[in-house]
């Protein structure tokens, strides 16, 4: 059989089929929802009105080409505005692309169900029409798809950018944040990373960044606040994250290692309103780790008491007379480090002007440096004590 008659076998085939066109349509729309989850929580218009419509406009198409009509790129338009439609409502692209292959076989089994004796020469034709078909379609819409959704990634992505700056900066951020969906918490715990490279401007930096950016993203509840300045990278987690430091020192530490190491400073909000005094706070406390030479890592207040204070940051006695607050129910604790540091550090000489036994003394410090988190027969425990007393002093 020559090609010119199997042409007209393929388009006589197609002509048969198309006063089932309606009947498919719908026989599609059934197996997609069927088969595909994600269909069956889409409005009950989109379902039968648009839907369908899409699914008889892909049919006929085929048809019309297996007939012997041209395709051109303006025939593709619907399709590729389905693709956008789909991917603003959160339809997967496996989820859509699986709608055309569920059409393909609903058509061939369609053109196989009319094929009457001697005709069967015609198939091969159309099984590599269908295939060329779907692949052009396929592709298409999954370029369509990709560059809608990337699109509306960089919308999201500006608008994070904005509520985190908002905050930081004291703004109103909740217009923004209504019209995005994006969860506003009561109070957060704020990061400020200082990484190897700053700004991250590489390749290397930019990957680091990406890491970092993953790695918390478990502890902003898939919501993560963040935005780039001169200070370092700001971060906004959500304030019961300050319950989880061990796993956040674990998670920066899995994502930079060696030169890549990141340093942090965290600092809690008690609200909203405050988030720009606790960034501050937080740049302070990761600038200070890193120029006294600690090791990179997770720094929160209590790690730099001392050079908090001594760098000048205005709450910096407050807090550090806090210190010693865990001594106030347990005056026997604050009596010997009193002592201890009035007799410069000598465990015998404040054993006898407590009048205990220096093994005593030695349990007293051990407990003190238990509640306060740092011991004072160290040469930091005792700069910081002494500090703290003398500020508790002065009141």
């Amino acid at each position: 059989m020559d090609e010119r008659e199997v042409r007209r076998i393929a388009a006589a085939l197609a002509a048969r089929c198309e006063p089932k066109v309606n009947r498919l349509a719908r026989e599609l729309a059934e197996r997609r929802f069927a088969a595909i989850p994600d269909y069956a929580g889409l409005p009950a218009d989109m379902r039968d009105l648009e839907i369908a419509g899409t699914a008889r406009y892909a049919i006929r198409q085929f048809l019309d080409m297996a007939a012997g009509t041209r395709v051109d790129e303006d025939d593709l338009r619907l399709f590729l505005e389905r693709a956008a439609q789909r991917a603003e409502e959160g339809v997967g692209l496996s989820t859509l692309l699986s709608t055309y292959y569920i059409g393909a076989e609903l058509i061939w089994d369609a053109l196989v169900a009319e094929v009457r004796p001697g005709e069967q020469d015609a198939l091969p034709m159309l099984a590599r029409l269908q295939i060329r078909g779907t692949n052009r379609v396929v592709t298409a819409v999954a370029d369509a798809y990709q560059a809608a959704q990337a699109a509306i990634q960089d919308e999201r992505r500006d608008a994070l950018r904005e509520v985190a700056r908002a905050l930081l900066a004291g703004e109103p951020a909740r217009a923004t944040a209504d019209r995005y969906g994006i969860p506003l918490p009561d109070a957060y715990l704020v990061l400020n990373l200082r990484l190897p490279e700053q700004p991250p401007t590489g390749v290397a930096g930019r990957r680091l960044l990406r890491r970092v950016r993953a790695a918390l993203e478990g502890f902003a509840g898939g919501t993560l606040l963040t935005l780039l300045d001169g200070r370092g990278v700001h971060v906004l987690l959500p304030r019961d994250a300050a319950g989880r430091t061990a796993e956040l020192r674990r998670a920066l530490a899995r994502a930079g290692t060696g030169t890549e190491a990141v340093t942090a400073g965290a600092a809690p909000s008690r609200g909203a309103a405050d988030v720009p005094e606790a960034s501050g706070r937080a740049a302070r406390i990761a600038r200070i780790a890193r120029a006294t030479g600690r090791p990179p890592g997770l720094y929160e207040l209590r790690d730099v008491l001392l050079d908090y204070h001594l760098s000048g940051a205005p709450d910096g006695g407050r807090e550090l007379a806090a210190a010693l607050d865990p001594l106030d129910d347990h005056p026997e604790l604050m009596a010997t480090l009193r002592a201890f540091l009035d007799q410069d550090l000598d465990r015998r000489r404040t054993a006898a002007a407590l009048a205990v036994h220096p093994n005593t003394v030695d349990n007293r410090l051990a407990r003190t440096a238990r509640l306060i988190g740092v011991d004072p027969r160290t040469t930091r425990g005792t700069l910081l004590c002494a500090t703290a007393l003398t500020l508790r002093r002065l009141g």
